[in-house]
């Protein structure tokens, strides 16, 4: 996408990591063009979303790692009440859970990118779109998700 389209109106809250830090990886790997996401050291297992411990064996033992910006979607939401003011003229919009098979089928939430009418199947391959806001008060990088 390119610096000066959008797919989400300007007046929504930058997102930015939590105050301890621990996602900080995931949001410097997007402005990066890299999706990151936490793989155990001791049971090699993926997790999303962020967390100090593995979710599978309870190890301390967590790293961040590049993964392929590609799945499939899993779920989806046509959204037609607006949850923030700044959407109230952008409605409907596409919501999707997408599951990412080749990390453990964690899943991730993103927007659909293109016509909020068009059919949507379960199970649709999806890319991974890094839609940069470099001139926003917070500079940052969203993640959107467009079929293949």
């Amino acid at each position: 996408m390119s610096n000066n389209t959008f797919y989400l109106p300007e007046g929504l809250p930058s997102p930015m990591a939590t105050r301890d830090g621990i996602d900080e990886p995931y949001w410097q790997g997007l402005r990066d063009n890299q999706l990151m996401v936490q793989r155990c050291n001791d049971c090699q297992q993926w997790q999303w979303g962020p967390e100090w411990i593995c979710h599978a064996c309870r190890s301390f033992d967590i790293a961040w790692s590049e993964i392929e910006s590609k799945g499939v979607i899993y779920s989806w939401e046509r959204v037609w009440h607006p949850v923030h003011p700044a959407l109230q003229e952008h409605c409907p919009y596409i919501v999707v859970l997408v599951e990412l098979p080749h990390a453990n089928n964690i899943r991730m939430v993103g927007n659909l990118l293109g016509d909020a009418q068009q059919d949507i199947n379960i199970g649709s391959p999806v890319i991974g779109v890094f839609e940069h806001h470099p001139n926003a008060k917070n500079p940052f990088t969203l993640l959107q998700w467009q079929t293949v």
